[in-house]
């Protein structure tokens, strides 16, 4: 634990703080599932295969803190689970209330929630580092990227220049599910994330969103 965690536990005088902070993984456990039905019903078996960081079994982790200094770590810890969980469930759009009532917010068995306005801060945060867009005015929704757009764009074309598929045309459909991409990180990809992906590499002239019969598709140089 840093310096700036040692502060919390004085700050806060937790009766416990030890025996938490001792506490460096949580894994499976009673969760709450989303509540927006089948497009997020990944959320009632995430707890089985998701490791979580040691600070989620810390209750002051769930108040974001006064001290500057303690803030930004504890933002830092919150910003990296985010990631690391959407990540794992290739979880890409949710509500904020959605949000708040999933395992990732709720920790159910520790009976902690991080408050909405603190929820906000957190998603600012990620979009401020590029990994997130909010998909509403009134900041309701958004789409979570664990890779930035020029990321995936980067890995999407490395496929295609290894694969001898430079000058070729896909759907998106074939380039997220088709058989020949099963074993890249990028199959499975949400077509709103593919987009900005493929936008970027529009961006540096090494492909062009075109209309195909079906839908869209792609034409990679």
């Amino acid at each position: 634990m840093d310096m700036a965690w040692k502060k919390l536990k004085t700050e806060l005088g937790s009766r416990n703080l030890s025996a938490a902070l001792s506490v460096r993984t949580c894994r499976s456990g009673d969760r709450k599932s989303f509540a927006g039905g089948s497009r997020v019903s990944w959320a009632t078996t995430m707890a089985m295969s998701f490791e979580w960081p040691w600070q989620y079994r810390f209750p002051p982790f769930f108040t974001l803190q006064p001290n500057v200094d303690t803030r930004q770590k504890q933002l830092a810890a919150w910003c990296s689970l985010v990631l690391s969980f959407c990540r794992l469930h290739k979880q890409s759009s949710m509500t904020v209330m959605e949000a708040q009532e999933s395992p990732l917010f709720n920790n159910v068995k520790l009976q902690r929630k991080l408050p909405v306005e603190s929820i906000q801060v957190v998603l600012e945060e990620l979009r401020k580092k590029g990994n997130l867009e909010w998909l509403d005015k009134n900041k309701s929704s958004f789409l979570i990227m664990w890779r930035r757009p020029e990321e995936w764009g980067k890995l999407i074309y490395q496929w295609v220049s290894k694969s001898g598929q430079n000058n070729s045309v896909f759907t998106l459909y074939e380039l997220t599910n088709g058989e020949d991409t099963e074993d890249e990180e990028f199959h499975g990809l949400d077509e709103a994330t593919l987009l900005r992906a493929l936008q970027a590499l529009q961006q540096e002239h090494k492909a062009e969103i075109i209309t195909v019969s079906d839908g869209r598709g792609v034409k990679f140089f």
